[in-house]
């Protein structure tokens, strides 16, 4: 978070890309133009929030330095990314936490006090602090039950944070009733559920990519290294609803 010449907050879109556990820039970019048409959508001016910028980062460019693009988020434009953000990562639920948090403080910073030299203007001002407490405590329900179920499939992850087909066998064994990798696969596909490709059966479907259910990693072999699919929790998560899989992961 920056401060401005005017002294107002400012914050960096690709600090809040890290801050909110998006890897790419790409993908991070997708949800500030969803929040941006979320602002003009109430018929508010975006550009009031969220200004061009360039950060310079570490890579490729002169001296180890290259200049990539950035917005320079006001406070609310900041509120409305973590609002637009996918509110399954734990990192995008606690930023709206916070921004919602700091909305609120900002808004009652600005509302006239009451005047506390009478009877009348105490019970106004606690009247004022009950409200504002039930806004954030009913904030703070809403946004827990929208915060994906933290280390659900943990016991199936690697070290990348990704599961392999045997574990994600394992994990959807009420469906697979323990089946392995090979016997997996061939109920996926007996579903209509493809992560590979006909024509190179290396690459997983874009549509599972782009919506980071599963990545390709190079994993090592008796007779070599070799691409493989694995799932992400996300994908978990979408296949265990594809295929009904209404039960507990194991632990």
């Amino acid at each position: 978070m920056l401060l401005d010449h005017n002294g107002q907050e400012r914050w960096s879109a690709r600090d809040l890309q890290i801050l909110m556990g998006y890897e790419q820039w790409r993908q991070f970019d997708d949800v500030v133009q969803r929040a941006r048409t979320a602002i003009k959508s109430s018929g508010l001016d975006d550009c009031d929030h969220f200004a061009g910028a360039r950060k310079v980062i570490s890579g490729t460019g002169r001296w180890g330095k290259q200049p990539v693009a950035d917005y320079r988020l006001t406070r609310f434009g900041a509120y409305h990314v973590a609002l637009a953000g996918d509110s399954r990562k734990p990192e995008v639920a606690a930023a709206m936490t916070y921004f919602a948090v700091k909305t609120r403080e900002a808004e009652l910073a600005q509302a006239p006090a009451p005047d506390v030299s009478s009877p009348e203007g105490i019970l106004a001002l606690a009247q004022q602090y009950v409200v504002a407490a039930q806004e954030l405590v009913t904030t703070k329900k809403e946004l827990a039950v929208a915060k994906p179920k933290a280390g659900k499939w943990d016991a199936f992850c690697d070290s990348d944070k990704l599961i392999d087909m045997n574990a994600a066998a394992s994990a959807l064994s009420d469906v697979t009733g323990g089946l392995g990798r090979t016997k997996f696969m061939e109920l996926l596909r007996e579903e209509h559920v493809r992560f590979l490709q006909v024509q190179n059966p290396r690459l997983p479907y874009e549509s599972h990519k782009a919506a980071l259910r599963a990545k390709v990693k190079l994993v090592e072999t008796p007779t070599g290294w070799v691409e493989q699919t694995f799932l992400t929790p996300r994908g978990l998560d979408w296949l265990a609803d594809r295929l009904g899989a209404n039960m507990l992961p194991l632990v």
